[in-house]
This record gives C-alpha cells, sequence and structure tokens, in this order.
C-alpha cells in the first residue's frame, strides 16, 4: 500500500511539473512587452530596458526558466554576491524562509513557494490570489452541493421509473446541463432568472459575496448572489452524477439483502433510503471530489458573467493587463488543486478496491 501511495504522489509531482513547464514557456515565449504596457506612452528603450533588467526578463529563457522554478520550489539554492549564476537573487524577497545550509557566497533555504509579483499593482500574487480564492472555493462547494442534489435525485428518480418517459426526461435535463458552453448556460441563466423573472426571484444578475452597504456601513454577506452562480456551475456535472446514481440504484435494488427487506415489510421509502441508496452513494461521492476540482477549474467564465469575484476576475484581469505573474500563478494554484484532488481521489480508490493497486 505504501509503495501505491508513493507512486501516485510522485505521478503527481511530475504531472505538476510538465503544467509549470507548460506554463512558463507559454507565456513567456508569448509576443508582448510587459515592460512597454506598464509604461504607455512614456516608453522609451532606455526605461524598458532598465524594467526588463528589474523583472528578470533581460536573462535567456533557460535562466529565466531556472530561477522561476527556483521560486516555486520550497527548496532554493541561492547567491547574494554573483549576479552571474543562474540562483542570483537575494531571499530577502520572500515573506520568510530558513537557512539550511550554507557554502560561502550560496545558501540553500526553505520556504513557501514564491508567485513574484504583480508587474501592473506590485502586489505579492499570492495575496492576490489568497483574497479571491476563499469566493471561488465557496462557489465551488456551492455548486457541488446543487449538482449533488439534483443528480441524486434525478438518479433515484430513473432507477424507480427505468425505460420511462420518466427515465428519459431525468437523462434529458441532465444531458442538456452538460452540454452548454459555461459562459452561455451563465447568460442564459442570468437573463431567465435576474431579468425576465427578476420581480419574482429578487435575484440579482451580477455581484459578489460581499455588497457594498447602500449607507456606507461598509460591507455585508449577500448569498442571494451565489444561488445563480452556483446553479449554473452546478449543472455541469449532474448527467455524471445522474447515471452513476441510476446505476448505483438499479445495482443495489437487485441485491438479496433488499429482497430481504421488502420480506420483513419495510415500506418502498425506508428501503430506498435506509438501504439502496446507502450503497449506492460510495462511487457518487467517490466521483463528486473529483468533480470538484473541476468546477474549481471551470468558475472562471462563470465567475466573469456573473460579477463574482474571485479566481476568474483575477485571471480575466491578469490577462487584459499582460500581467503575466498574475495569470501564470493562478493557472498554477488551480493546478495544485487539481493534482492534489485527483491524486488523493486514486488514493482513496486505491484503499477501497486492491485492485486499482495491483493495476487490475
Amino acid at each position: 500500500m505504501l509503495k501505491f501511495v508513493i507512486k501516485r504522489i510522485l505521478y503527481g509531482l511530475l504531472v505538476l511539473l510538465g503544467v509549470i513547464t507548460l506554463v512558463f514557456f507559454l507565456f513567456n515565449l508569448l509576443p508582448g512587452d510587459p515592460a512597454r504596457m506598464m509604461l504607455g506612452q512614456r516608453a522609451d528603450q532606455e526605461s524598458i530596458d532598465i524594467i526588463n533588467r528589474d523583472l528578470g526578463r533581460d536573462r535567456p529563457i533557460a535562466m529565466q526558466y531556472l530561477n522561476y522554478l527556483n521560486d516555486l520550489s520550497p527548496l532554493s539554492l541561492h547567491n547574494n554576491s554573483d549576479q552571474t549564476n543562474y540562483f542570483y537573487l537575494s531571499p530577502d524577497k520572500y515573506r520568510s524562509y530558513i537557512t539550511l545550509l550554507e557554502a560561502g557566497s550560496t545558501s540553500l533555504i526553505l520556504k513557501p513557494p514564491y508567485l513574484r509579483r504583480s508587474y501592473q499593482s506590485g502586489r505579492r500574487v499570492d495575496d492576490m490570489i489568497l483574497s479571491a480564492l476563499p469566493t471561488t472555493a465557496i462557489l465551488a462547494f456551492a455548486a457541488m452541493l446543487i449538482a449533488l442534489l439534483l443528480g441524486v435525485t434525478l438518479g433515484i428518480v430513473s432507477a424507480l421509473h427505468p425505460h420511462t418517459w420518466v427515465d428519459r426526461t431525468a437523462l434529458l435535463l441532465s444531458t442538456l446541463g452538460m452540454s452548454l458552453p459555461s459562459f452561455f448556460a451563465a447568460i442564459l441563466v442570468a437573463w431567465v432568472f435576474a431579468y425576465l423573472l427578476g420581480d419574482y426571484t429578487g435575484l440579482n444578475m451580477t455581484g459578489s459575496l460581499f455588497t457594498v452597504d447602500d449607507y456606507g456601513c461598509g460591507e455585508y454577506l449577500d448569498f442571494k448572489n451565489l444561488i445563480l452562480p452556483a446553479l449554473t456551475l452546478g449543472i455541469r456535472p449532474l448527467a455524471t452524477l445522474t447515471q452513476l446514481t441510476k446505476n448505483s440504484m438499479l445495482e443495489a435494488l437487485s441485491h438479496d439483502s433488499i429482497r430481504t427487506a421488502r420480506s420483513k415489510g419495510l415500506s418502498r421509502s425506508q428501503i430506498i433510503i435506509q438501504h439502496a441508496l446507502r450503497c449506492a452513494l460510495a462511487p457518487v461521492l467517490t466521483s463528486a471530489s473529483g468533480w470538484l476540482a473541476s468546477l474549481l477549474a471551470g468558475a472562471v467564465f462563470v465567475e466573469y458573467v456573473f460579477g463574482w469575484k474571485g479566481m476568474g476576475i483575477v485571471i480575466v484581469d491578469g490577462l487584459e493587463q499582460y500581467d503575466l505573474p498574475v495569470v501564470m500563478g493562478a493557472i498554477l494554484v488551480v493546478c495544485v488543486m487539481l493534482v492534489i484532488i485527483n491524486t488523493l481521489t486514486d488514493i482513496l480508490y486505491g484503499v477501497l478496491d486492491p485492485r486499482v493497486r495491483v493495476g487490475r
């Protein structure tokens, strides 16, 4: 079992290294000059060269890549005196670090990953992400809760009425949610429930978790703004959860234990809730854990349409301003969460099913 866990963790680290490499070269080889965008109309070559030197963009791309890995790695090499060295940047730029080993002017330090600073605002990228990540996480969890409630309900209904119009209607509704692109579904949901039916629902077309008080008393939580973006995001995994619940319910209802429960005189609702549903929920919850990571990554368009101030707004604003550290940092944070959740899901599969550990 330990060998299986270590293998999955190493595989996740390799995937993460590949993502970091792809993101770095994708954004750093694109046309465009952040220094010129920062200076605007005042741009002259001397000023551009000074800013590029300050940003480290005057070095060869391979050296920039090694320095980027050095900033992200918890274990980092640094040399304060020799500026021709790959790792010459001072560790003082980090918020905190522990020096593990010193050899001359070179030091090995232990630190949190450093995502650098925004080109436009100068703020630390990790601070910007940490301020936006909780609202995205709340949106993703709320969407997953909606998806579970609707998916399990539709799955149970389909399992109790197989091969009927009820079954086909439930499957059609769940598949429709997955087939719609996120940005189109967001616009459609906002138009129907906030514009056409706004007088009845009382919902806003745009709004975030915190709303500014009309009387200047600060901000207050407005969970009403969570409903529409969570609903839009939650219909994505609906088809998978519905079909998985249906198949698991049909399998559970065919067990001998269900026939025994019927012979004891238990009501239909007791059989479904206390026996069949309990057995059927295990694969559904396992699948939901994998979908949660996808919802975190797929919230960008939904957040932007509804004005939800989360990671989506940070990424889109960073792209508009060519703020590479912000965009790269946000994408890497989402990828890290994807890798961690998928790795934990694989390990959970291995714990529940020994056949997974031996590759069967």
